[in-house]
């Protein structure tokens, strides 16, 4: 049996599932299968992972059901006790599963472990943020919530996860068009620890044409609700919460979509919001295009302002 289990999805993925697949079967750290399904992709996407002739790779094609039933199905067929999540369209460098290694062996009693990433957006490369005091380059354990609130330390091309967490916490919501991974980790960070390692092992790349990009209603959106009940308990989660709240508004203002930013509007704690977040929530769609634009041409520079954080 395997130490890992790389499970990966594909839906019209054509110019990006070789690059991904390359950068999987050049790990140093040999001990893996790949679970890979073609979700009833409609470009060449088959024909791309065909190419591959390597044992490791066990292929698999079904009638696309969208991005969460996809999920599931290669995380049922995973062989391994460890799930490698990986997207289509990223990267890993060769040592990121001997880093995921690492850290199992590190903290045998810990069920979740994920690495620092990187961003490629608009053609140039930053380093996420991570809301952590200040470490050297050991691993540690933390809490999801208090971890996340720049960026998420748990990425679905940097987490490994025991099997038996989908079976404590469930699986992806099929409901969720868009938002259905950080739903997941909201359910895991109620139960579980995060084992993190600073040392950046992925690059996760933001494409115009992405599924969050794509999808306008809201109501295929993670809206968290489902989570409101533990927030009065967990401060770190409300601040959580609110932050992707405050993103949500955003998108609704800009969208036009009064009633969305009113309904998640109402629920934020201002204070878990800073000055400048506070800030754009009180201009209208106009500005925030423009400073969307703004903040897109900056990063073609090679300038990452955070503009909307």
């Amino acid at each position: 049996m395997p130490k890992f289990s790389v499970v990966i999805s594909v839906f019209n993925k054509e110019k990006y599932i070789a690059e991904t697949l390359k950068s999987v079967l050049a790990q140093t750290f040999t001990d893996f299968e790949v679970v890979i399904l073609n979700d009833g992709s409609t470009d060449n996407s088959e024909a791309e992972i065909l190419k591959f002739n390597d044992p490791r790779i066990r292929y698999f094609s079904k009638e696309n059901q969208g991005a969460s039933v996809a999920r599931n199905f290669t995380i049922q067929q995973a062989k391994a006790e460890y799930i490698a999540l990986m997207d289509a369209d990223d990267y890993w460098y060769p040592f990121y599963l001997e880093e995921q290694n690492i850290l199992i062996i590190e903290f045998p009693n810990e069920s979740v472990f994920a690495t620092a990433t990187e961003i490629k957006r608009n053609g140039k490369v930053f380093k996420n943020s991570y809301s952590l005091p200040t470490i050297a380059n050991n691993a540690v354990i933390v809490d999801y919530f208090e971890a996340s609130q720049l960026d998420s330390v748990l990425l679905s091309i940097s987490t490994v996860l025991k099997k038996e967490v989908f079976e404590n916490v469930g699986w992806y919501d099929p409901k969720i068009k868009s938002g259905e991974d950080t739903d997941l980790y909201v359910r895991i960070g109620l139960k579980y620890k995060v084992v993190f390692s600073p040392k950046v092992c992925a690059t996760y790349v933001v494409r115009k044409n992405s599924l969050f990009q794509s999808v306008k209603k809201f109501e295929e959106k993670a809206n968290f609700e489902a989570y409101e009940a533990f927030e009065k308990d967990n401060p770190a989660l409300k601040k959580f919460l609110d932050l992707n709240r405050y993103s949500l508004c955003i998108l609704a203002k800009m969208e036009g979509n009064k009633e969305a930013f009113k309904k998640n509007f109402q629920k934020i704690n201002q204070e878990n919001l800073s000055k400048k977040q506070q800030f754009l929530l009180r201009q209208n769609k106009t500005i925030l295009k423009y400073l969307s634009k703004t903040k897109d041409n900056l990063e073609k520079l090679g300038l990452r302002l955070g503009t909307f954080k």
